[in-house]
């Protein structure tokens, strides 16, 4: 039977989930926050101008794709120090 520490391989990409994740959260972020302050904000009609539509994209597309490879990061962190832990 193998042992524990052989389950988890030494470049199983955690820290490139966690940084790739928090990078394209963070663009969201600042996408989002240019698009209330900078660009005019939102309305029931949508942003009111070109560069908002933009920022609204941006936003719109990174936030829900930077939490998503954020949170599994910090699954696999969360298991790789278990794993560690039960070792």
């Amino acid at each position: 039977m193998p042992a524990r520490n052989d389950l988890k391989p030494q470049g199983d990409g955690t820290t490139e989930l966690l940084r790739g994740g928090s990078l394209i959260l963070g663009v969201g972020v600042v996408a989002f926050l240019a698009l209330m302050t900078v660009f005019g904000g939102v309305s029931v009609e949508g942003a009111h101008s070109n560069p908002g539509w933009l920022a609204l994209i941006i936003a719109a597309m990174c936030l829900p794709f930077g939490l998503l490879i954020f949170t599994l990061g910090v699954a696999k962190w969360f298991r790789n120090r278990n794993l560690d832990r039960h070792s």
